[in-house]
């Protein structure tokens, strides 16, 4: 815990911490007036998230959203917020890590939301391969990470996490505002995505993770081509066939408008250039032509 002698507002939108002015964010900002406006004396902020005041009139924060907006390094005050990206190919175990940290955070007492877009299990839900599932805010091309969280935030409602599924298809734009989310609330932000599309292209939301982010970890689940070998990529099949073009999202698992099956498998890269997915090795095995010569001209010799 942090004790903090004295927190007072001055003009201009900034907060006044042991004497030292610090810039505050638009989104704590109105907090701070809401509180203010609801008729709370100047100084008692002790219901804000994440902070209590003390015996003696002193304020005490946990270094969760409230006292990260007047972070200084001349408090000894650390910024600890963090934007993670961690990637993988399909079945590394994204998803499950993603509920795994809602999950821990959530039993420790801290409060999150969870974002996903275009997951196999439908709209507005993070699921797992494994089964498990959790509701989820789904994120739309027009939505607008930041405003949405700070809209949160003023209503009175305690952030202190954010859990990203499928970040790979979000804009942009998007990677930005949830980095602008950690700078400027102290919130932390755990992403979890592709790097890759089918054709080995970088995922344009994807690419602004890997510029961005605080630190990028390759998810240690190795998943595993047909052959045995480290997947490394994402193969698209077509009604059974691996294919290299058409539009970078399509969701898997799923018929539309009679373009057939789309299916996905992971595969090793020697395997992906050769376009070489479990279906065609199948297909292969079975086939009559395996031998060079004809058995029945040999027997006869």
């Amino acid at each position: 815990m942090v004790a903090i002698e004295a927190v007072r507002a001055v003009p201009d939108g900034k907060i006044a911490v042991a004497g030292i002015e610090e810039e505050l964010p638009d989104a704590f900002r109105r907090r701070v007036l809401v509180k203010k406006a609801r008729g709370h004396r100047e100084g008692a902020w002790g219901d804000l998230p994440g902070v209590q005041l003390g015996q003696h009139g002193q304020l005490h924060a946990d270094l969760d959203p409230a006292v990260r907006v007047a972070r200084s390094d001349r408090l000894g005050l650390p910024v600890v917020a963090e934007l993670l990206y961690f990637c993988g190919t399909m079945d590394s175990g994204k998803s499950t890590l993603a509920l795994q940290i809602e999950h821990n955070h959530s039993a420790r007492g801290k409060r999150g939301l969870i974002f996903t877009k275009h997951d196999r299990a439908g709209e507005a839900m993070l699921s797992s391969r494994l089964g498990l599932s959790h509701t989820a805010v789904e994120v739309g091309d027009e939505l607008d990470l930041w405003d949405a969280v700070v809209a949160m935030s003023t209503e009175g409602q305690r952030i202190d996490f954010l859990v990203c599924d499928e970040a790979q298809f979000y804009r942009p734009e998007q990677i930005e505002q949830l980095a602008r989310i950690v700078d400027e609330m102290g919130i932390d932000v755990f992403a979890f995505g592709i790097l890759a599309d089918f054709r080995t292209r970088l995922f344009p939301g994807s690419a602004r993770l890997v510029e961005l982010a605080d630190r990028v970890q390759t998810l240690q689940v190795e998943a595993l081509c047909w052959c045995g070998a480290r997947a490394t990529h994402n193969a698209r099949v077509l009604d059974g066939v691996m294919v290299t073009e058409g539009d970078q999202v399509v969701v898997g698992d799923t018929t539309s408008g009679g373009a057939g099956v789309v299916e996905y498998e992971v595969l090793c890269r020697r395997h992906h250039s050769r376009r070489m997915t479990s279906h065609a090795t199948q297909a292969a095995a079975i086939s009559p032509d395996v031998l060079p010569f004809d058995l029945s001209e040999r027997a006869g010799e």
